[in-house]
Formats: structure tokens, sequence, C-alpha cells
């Protein structure tokens, strides 16, 4: 083995990625199963969504409520209320991670209780045995296998004109770029529908740029580079190509977000958040019609609200995504 071969280029407390794309993963892979929560009254399922690519799913069904009946009514039965679709990508570096991680499932479980909706939590392929776009093209996907009501849980109870993508870290990327898709291929007639998507949620989200920006640790930046060189070797322009630098320089995609309204949160400890910041000011600046939101947890860091679950800042930023969700 060459010494440019063992390099490694990234690495952080769950793997080692090295520059040849090998990687060593030592944590961030353990799953619970799906099912009943009793904590949260949630029930989950896992799904495949495309049998040939490996793309999979883990539904997520609150409990449902029944109205009262109406005297006008033959059977008796009562009618059910349809729930908002949230579409919800996990972090990881795209390099690890799935729906069924411990914190994520519990993080999930719990905004599905809070926010009442059906949510798709998606499994998408990983780095480096996948590099990118994989993970976006399964995303997009999922997205569409979501919207068009394929699974009962979504049919019998999804609201498919109110559907959210969100995502966590990487996962917010993903959001992002499937947010962008979603109006590009509208106006190809590819997938009309998802153009009147209701609302995009990046919590933390994970972006790059081949320039540092003001504020960015350079520490973090330059490993950071590195790593987004050897998931997606195909990127244009490295990591100036769109979609891991939205903000790059005639960038058209930031004015063509599908979506309402967007919601972002940083963390003030977490060294993505003057590039999440920076994301809020330049959707604002683009003339991008919809409303724009953005939360900054104090004395955090990066993703706490998944592993740190039941803090205070965690049910402060979960408050407002649940009011984000019903329209607050």
């Amino acid at each position: 083995m060459d010494s440019a071969s063992a390099e490694v280029a990234f690495e952080c407390g769950c793997f080692v990625l090295y520059g040849d794309g090998r990687v060593e993963r030592t944590s961030g892979m353990d799953t619970v199963p799906d099912g009943f929560d009793a904590d949260t009254g949630v029930t989950s399922k896992d799904v495949v969504v495309d049998a040939a690519t490996g793309v999979a799913a883990r539904l997520y069904l609150p409990a449902i409520q029944t109205a009262a009946p109406l005297a006008s009514e033959p059977d008796g039965g009562g009618a059910t209320t349809k729930l908002p679709v949230l579409v919800i990508f996990h972090g990881g570096f795209f390099v690890v991670g799935s729906p069924g991680c411990p914190d994520f499932h519990r993080y999930v479980n719990s905004l599905v209780a809070a926010a009442r909706v059906v949510a798709v939590s998606v499994d998408y392929r990983l780095a480096p045995e996948h590099p990118l776009p994989a993970a976006y093209d399964d995303s997009w996907a999922a997205l569409s296998w979501a919207a068009s009501g394929a699974d009962p849980w979504l049919s019998d109870h999804g609201d498919l004109g109110r559907v959210f993508v969100a995502g966590a870290s990487a996962g917010a990327n993903i959001a992002h770029n499937v947010a962008v898709a979603a109006v590009a291929r509208a106006v190809h007639a590819v997938a009309p529908a998802l153009a009147r998507i209701e609302g995009v949620i990046l919590l933390h989200p994970s972006f790059c740029g081949e320039q540092k920006l003001e504020g960015e640790a350079e520490e973090f930046w330059r490993p950071n580079k590195r790593r987004w060189a050897v998931i997606f070797p195909g990127a244009r322009d490295g990591s100036d190509d769109p979609r891991i630098n939205p903000l790059a320089a005639g960038e058209p995609g930031l004015a063509k977000l599908a979506g309402k309204r967007l919601f972002v949160s940083t963390a003030s400890e977490d060294p993505r958040a003057p590039r999440g910041r920076a994301y809020c000011e330049a959707v604002r600046a683009s003339g991008w019609p919809g409303k724009v939101e953005w939360f900054e947890s104090k004395g955090e860091g990066h993703a706490f609200f998944v592993s740190d679950h039941g803090s205070h800042e965690a049910v402060a930023l979960m408050d407002r995504v649940v009011a984000f969700v019903a329209g607050h």
C-alpha cells in the first residue's frame, strides 16, 4: 500500500475515511427494530422502496385519532383527519447511520408524536462504497415514492398535498437538494406534484466550499473539504459543486427551492453554523418568495438534539419544528 492510499482524509468518532476511498467504521451502524414505541404511541415499519437499488425506508404512524361519528352517518363510523407527510433524511456524514440508528429512531418517534405527521425516514446508500450522487438519487426515489402514496399508511392517513422534507446534518444537505430537484423536475413535467412541497426543514445542514467562509474554523473546513472529495469524486468544480455548496457563485438553486416555507436550525458551537447562517441569508437575498425561519441553539454542538434527547435546548428546537409544521 502506497503512502497516498494510506493517507487519512477525514476521521471522527465513528469512522476513518482514507484518501483511496476505504473506510473503517467503528460505530454509527447499530440499529433498533421497527415496531410500537410505548413512550410515544408511535408505530413504525420497514418497507422496501426500490428492490433494484436496495433503497428502503422506515415509516412512522402516530396514534390515529378518530372524530366522533355524525348522527347522519348510517354506519356510525367516525372520520380520521389526514396528517402531513414528513420525508426525513438521517445524518452521518453520508458514511454512517440509518433510520434504525437508536438515537435517530427515538428522535423521529418523538417528532412524529409531537407534530402528528406520517413520517418516511429514508435509508439511502452510504459512501464511499456508493459515492454521491447515489444518496441523492436514492432520496429522490424515496420522496417520489412517498408523494405517490405508495403505502397504505401514506394513502390512508397522509395528506399528500402537505409534504415536508427534512434532514439532519448530511440529511439536511439531502433535503435541500431534493427541494431544488423538485422544482427543476416539475419544470420539465417529470414530477409536477413535488413542486408543491409545503415546507423544508434543515437541521444543522452540512455544506462546504472551495473558499473558507468568515467565521468558519480552518481546522474543520479543510478536512471537511477532503471528506467531500472522497465521497463525491465526480463533483463539478470540487466542493463548489452546487450540491455541496449552494452558495457558489452563479448557483441559481436557492431562488428555485420547492416549498412555501423554510426552517433552518444551527447550533452556536457547531463549526457548520457559519454556512447554515449564510445559507439563510442567501435564500432571503435570492428573491425566493417563501418565508424563511432561522433558529440557533445556544451553547450546543452539532446534532445535539439527536443524542441529547430531552434536554432544554433539544425541547426548544423540537417545539420550533412542531410549530413550523403546524404553520404557526
